[in-house]
């Protein structure tokens, strides 16, 4: 699967081009349009307690839905985000897996497992990121982000600290941990407006959008 974006960066649209017989599964209603002789199966992936798991901790969907290309020609599927913002692609390797955030999730290639995912070491206390999605195996992992995307790439030592409704994705062997904003002091980190940070140190890359989606709710339905 080949990954070409266009629109970007703020309404950016991921067409996934397939080659002739080959598969690419999409979030429920990410897609916008497919080419001749593409097909198309929805199901739960991984069973009813996996699609369950993607619903309820992962903030996807029940179901997945398979796009397949005619096994003669190539074909080309159009997949976007919910939100207004960038789509990324992810190339994960067998060596590397990720850690995608709470409904950032929108497709992958045929050859990467997506599992529901709790990240033990963010605990409960990371907010929309304690439960989400790994991406393990071989391929492309597409994500869509509220507003643009920051790729971060920590070398060794080297540390970010990060608001967890703005964390996208990171690869699992970074070192990092989830804390208060004003440590010890919950109050206060009511004040500053922040909740939840991450730590990270490096080695590793971390994926962080520019927007907040939490944030956009609690404007759109206020006294909530």
């Amino acid at each position: 699967m080949r990954v070409e974006t266009r629109h970007n960066p703020s309404f950016t649209v991921a067409r996934l081009h397939l080659a002739p017989g080959e598969k690419a599964r999409v979030e429920s209603g990410a897609m916008l349009a497919h080419s001749a002789g593409v097909t198309l199966a929805s199901k739960a992936e991984g069973g009813v307690l996996a699609g369950l798991g993607r619903k309820l901790f992962a903030g996807e969907s029940f179901f997945v839905t398979t796009y397949t290309a005619d096994k003669n020609y190539p074909g080309w599927v159009d997949v976007a985000g919910a939100l207004p913002g960038d789509v990324f692609n992810i190339e994960v390797e067998p060596q590397m897996p990720f850690f995608i955030a709470r409904g950032n999730w929108i497709a992958n290639s045929e050859h990467v497992d997506i599992s529901t995912n709790f990240e033990q070491r963010a605990g409960l206390f990371g907010g929309n990121v304690a439960a989400g999605i790994k991406a393990s195996g071989q391929g492309e992992v597409v994500v869509s982000v509220y507003g643009a995307i920051d790729v971060i790439d920590l070398e060794q030592g080297e540390a970010v600290t990060i608001d967890t409704g703005h964390v996208v994705a990171y690869d699992l062997s970074i070192n990092f941990r989830v804390r208060r904003a004003v440590e010890g002091r919950s109050v206060q980190s009511m004040k500053s407006g922040e909740g939840f940070v991450f730590d990270f140190t490096g080695p590793g890359r971390v994926l962080l959008q520019t927007r907040n989606p939490q944030s956009l709710f609690e404007l759109l339905t206020p006294g909530r």
